[in-house]
């Protein structure tokens, strides 16, 4: 067999964030996760809570199925990792969290729009959302593999631009043929493509099958051009990769930066997958968008997510991913703040006339920064993560990066949940986003620019 190009290679890995972006896109933030708050606020709304309580309980209940999902991959995270380190094998774990993947997204079909089955439709999102988790730890441990220093944020930049763009065309797909506006038309005036019943919101509910499809497509070049060095092939045991897992946590101890870096990371990161959670649920429920409207904004957010990337790639390059990360940090907190501070009503506390379209203008404006920062923020961590890698245990490595990124990731919708509760606030319930995002940037003074490589 002729051998695979590292050009090649570079674009079938890139493919992975292609063919895994609609989990998070469609799923997560701008359809059916609103779809499925909007579902759950009416379900407890015939429960007979009013408006407001419905909203919060509704928000709350995403908020506990995001917590469940937070800890089981932060537990299972990095010892699959030090498992794969030890095996020396990586695509056939990325094709089993594939199947995970493709499962979990297709039973999304079956969410009823009574809600009558809303707790088993969350397992299969868990399920769906946990393959694609980690899988993505396998796939951001390939990444040194496909460069050095010099080059691995550019191609960490453009991979994400790439799978931006996988969201962004994805997501056009789905308004302008499937999700129905309430009078049962799509965003181009058309019936849900198929003979989908838009009373049963099918079109919307499509957004399932259609998230499972795309990835099975799109993950075939990264099967075709991908593959294990045979070279490191070898039998390993969960008792051998606790024992590196183990050692690996320990010697966190003599490596300063790399903790300071794993330990802002867990925060940040989680302060951001919160900000994703929840955007498309906070338009649906304080500021009462149609799912349309969201997905409108979904693609602005994720158009400037793809734009932004492939700038920060550039940057990263230039300056290095440090001062790349900080100013994405600040420029989110100033965006969560605008949120937390804004309804239908006011703004800052400044009162709105009735009617008034400015809160809706300010929520697209922080949408194109929140996909913009998110962005850059997310392709910045893996460059910065390159440079604190050991290049004998790269999977190992990526395994404590995807703890750090998870370990706390049942913190922000715990605490948003929590939030919601004491308040009765969806808007305000998303307050402790903020906090998340300031405890990141403190725990960045640790982080030397250029890594601390073990040599």
């Amino acid at each position: 067999m002729a051998e695979i190009s590292k050009r090649r290679r570079i674009w079938g890995w890139w493919f992975f964030d292609w063919a895994s972006q609609p989990y998070h896109s469609l799923l997560v933030t701008f359809v059916f996760g609103p779809y499925f708050a909007g579902v759950a606020a009416e379900y407890y709304v015939n429960f007979g809570l009013d408006t407001d309580a419905a909203d919060a309980r509704a928000q709350t209940v995403w908020a506990h199925c995001m917590t469940i999902i937070g800890l089981i991959i932060a537990f299972g995270a990095p010892l699959m990792g030090a498992l794969a380190d030890v095996s020396g094998r990586r695509i056939p774990w990325i094709f089993a969290f594939s199947a995970m993947y493709v499962v979990g997204s297709a039973a999304l079909w079956f969410t009823m729009p009574d809600g009558s089955n809303m707790w088993l439709m969350l397992s299969a999102f868990g399920l769906g959302f946990v393959g694609a988790e980690y899988a993505l730890i396998f796939i951001n441990s390939q990444l040194p593999d496909l460069g050095d220093d010099s080059e691995v944020g550019e191609i960490s930049g453009s991979g994400f631009a790439f799978g931006y763009f996988g969201g962004l065309i994805s997501l056009a797909i789905m308004l302008a043929l499937f999700v129905e506006q309430p009078n049962g038309k799509t965003l181009i005036g058309m019936d849900p493509l198929f003979g989908l019943d838009a009373a049963q919101q099918q079109g919307t509910r499509f957004v399932g099958p259609f998230t499972a499809l795309w990835f099975m497509l799109f993950m075939v070049p990264y099967f075709l051009w991908v593959r294990d060095d045979p070279q490191t092939e070898k039998k390993g045991s969960f008792g051998q990769a606790l024992s590196l897992l183990v050692k690996s946590v320990s010697n966190l101890r003599h490596r300063v930066s790399l903790a300071g870096y794993l330990g802002s990371s867990m925060f940040y990161r989680d302060a951001l997958n919160g900000l994703y959670t929840f955007g498309g649920v906070y338009a649906k429920l304080v500021l009462e968008w149609d799912l349309i409207k969201i997905g409108v904004f979904g693609i602005v957010s994720v158009l400037a997510a793809a734009v932004f990337s492939w700038v920060g790639g550039k940057l990263d390059k230039k300056y290095g991913p440090k001062p790349v990360i900080l100013v994405a940090i600040w420029v989110l907190i100033f965006v969560c703040t605008t949120i937390v501070s804004m309804d239908r009503t006011q703004i800052f506390g400044i009162t709105l006339p009735d009617g008034s379209g400015l809160p809706d203008l300010v929520f697209f404006g922080c949408g194109v920064l929140i996909g913009g920062m998110g962005g850059i923020l997310q392709s910045a961590s893996r460059s910065m993560m390159v440079r604190h890698t050991d290049p004998d245990a790269p999977v190992e490595s990526f395994g404590l990066y995807g703890l750090s990124g998870r370990a706390t990731s049942f913190v922000a919708p715990l605490l948003i949940g929590i939030a919601t509760t004491v308040t009765g606030s969806a808007r305000l319930g998303v307050s402790p986003i903020v906090a998340l995002f300031i405890l990141g940037l403190f725990l960045m003074r640790w982080v030397r620019p250029e890594g601390d490589q073990s040599r």
